[in-house]
């Protein structure tokens, strides 16, 4: 079995991503398919194992060749650019911040060089990359910073539903404002052009509606009439095959239950709604259009509950598992 090489970096230290990670290494299946390759720093990760009461083997090392990928062993990338026992769990620190963007930017230079195959990543902060002077708003940011991708497209998958997002970080009015016939069009082409680099041909995609019932012709607003319609057609054209809008009340029950391989969902909760409702652990983000696949948890920090053992590893689990799969295929 080719088994793929995973980058995890450890992410805000302060938060609970160490302890998703050695628990995630902790489940022997997780070994099945993956080689998984942590990148953090070394105290942080003794802190994880003595806060879970997980005892695994640390194999710290300087290469990829240095690693072992056994089951009962974590190999350790140790960036060694932090002191975890200064950190405190909880809080946003500029420190955790900046150790956090690097642990990232190693992982990526693991993966320009073809030394992993995939990355999955776990919850950084906001703010803690601020008060660090990084200059990023989140993961998307960074991983196109650092790769020169411009605008790479966020996918999240729970089950066989995936969805796409035609706006993330804005407000509600600014996401309206950007629906216009030209940007869904492109947006379309993106998604398919996305979906063919994860293996998945011919694919029928349908765009969810904005506003109740579709706008009803107009009635309830005349976006659909006037923007996304002509879009949809615009891409027809082109031999994309492409449904909708369909009202968002239904489009992502009818897509969960195989009507469709993707949606695009026009703002940023019309789509994490939909996902994490049908099972929130296991939705995970995709990072579409890198040179090469990320998947991430699709939680946060989670700093209330930090150093406490009581967040679940669920996420981290199928982020690995789902990174193997796409590396698998990925072009």
């Amino acid at each position: 079995m080719n088994k793929k090489i995973i980058a995890i970096p450890i992410g805000d230290i302060a938060g609970v991503g160490p302890e998703i990670v050695v628990k995630s290494l902790n489940k022997k299946f997780v070994y099945e398919n993956t080689k998984p390759l942590v990148v953090g720093e070394l105290k942080a990760i003794k802190r994880a194992l003595k806060v879970t009461g997980i005892e695994l083997e640390i194999n710290v090392i300087d290469s990829v060749k240095e690693a072992k990928f056994e089951f009962g062993t974590i190999d350790l990338i140790d960036l060694n650019n932090v002191d975890s026992d200064k950190i405190e769990f909880g809080k946003i620190q500029a420190k955790a911040g900046k150790a956090a963007f690097e642990f990232i930017k190693k992982s990526v230079e693991l993966a320009q060089a073809h030394e992993v195959d995939a990355i999955a990543t776990t919850p950084i902060n906001k703010e803690a990359l601020k008060a660090a002077n990084i200059n990023y708003i989140g993961h998307t940011e960074i991983l196109a910073g650092l790769t020169n991708t411009d605008d790479p497209m966020t996918m999240f998958q729970v089950r066989n539903l995936r969805v796409f997002f035609l706006t993330r970080h804005v407000s509600l009015a600014k996401a309206v404002e950007s629906i216009k016939r030209e940007r869904v069009y492109k947006y379309i082409l993106k998604c398919n052009e996305g979906l063919n680099r994860l293996g998945l041909k011919d694919s029928r995609i349908v765009i969810a509606g904005l506003n109740p019932h579709g706008g009803e012709h107009g009635l309830f607003g005349w976006e659909e009439v006037d923007e996304i319609v002509p879009a949809v057609e615009d891409a027809k054209k082109q031999g994309i095959n492409i449904s909708g809008p369909i009202g968002a009340d239904s489009v992502f029950h009818i897509a969960l239950n195989g009507g469709y391989d993707a949606v695009i969902s026009l703002y940023h909760d019309q789509g994490h709604i939909a996902t994490k409702m049908v099972d929130f652990e296991r939705t995970i983000s995709v990072t579409v259009g890198l040179p090469f696949i990320r998947t991430s948890v699709d939680h946060g920090t989670a700093f209330d509950i930090a150093g406490k053992n009581i967040v679940s590893s669920v996420s981290m689990e199928e982020a690995i598992k789902l990174a193997y799969k796409y590396a698998e295929v990925y072009k």
